[in-house]
C-alpha cells in the first residue's frame, strides 16, 4: 500500500488567501517533469488561477505559459518552517512560453529566490 498526501489535499486554504503570498521571478526551472495541473487538484481551480494569473501579471509575467503546481518536502524548508507545513508546501509556478523565466506565488517567508 503507498502513502501520499492526495492531490485534493495539497491546496488548504482559500483562493483569496493567494493574495498574501508573495511572487518572484528565477531564471529558469527546467525540469516541469514533477508539476501538477491545478485542474487535477482543485474542484475550483479557476478561482485560484484567476488570482495567480493578476499576481503574476503585476509583477511582470507577459501571460504566456501554463500556469502549474510544485510541491517542495518539508526537508527542503528551513528548519523552523518545517514544523508549520508538516506536509511541504505547494507553490504556484509558470514557465514563460516567451524567454523561459519562471513565474512563481509562494506562502510569504517560505521560499528563498
Amino acid at each position: 500500500m503507498a502513502y501520499s498526501i492526495k492531490k485534493s489535499e495539497i491546496i488548504d486554504y482559500p483562493p483569496e488567501l493567494l493574495n498574501e503570498f508573495e511572487a518572484t521571478s528565477y531564471d529558469w526551472i527546467d525540469n516541469l517533469n514533477f508539476t501538477l495541473e491545478p485542474h487535477d487538484c482543485i474542484e475550483n481551480a479557476d478561482e485560484y488561477v484567476a488570482i495567480v494569473k493578476k499576481r503574476l501579471l503585476e509583477i511582470g509575467w507577459k501571460g504566456d505559459g501554463d500556469i502549474q503546481l510544485m510541491w517542495i518536502p518539508p526537508f527542503m524548508l528551513a528548519l523552523d518552517l518545517q514544523m508549520k507545513y508538516l506536509n511541504g508546501i505547494t507553490v504556484w509556478h509558470v514557465k514563460q512560453d516567451s524567454d523561459g523565466i519562471s513565474w512563481i506565488l509562494h506562502p510569504k517567508g517560505v521560499v528563498d529566490i
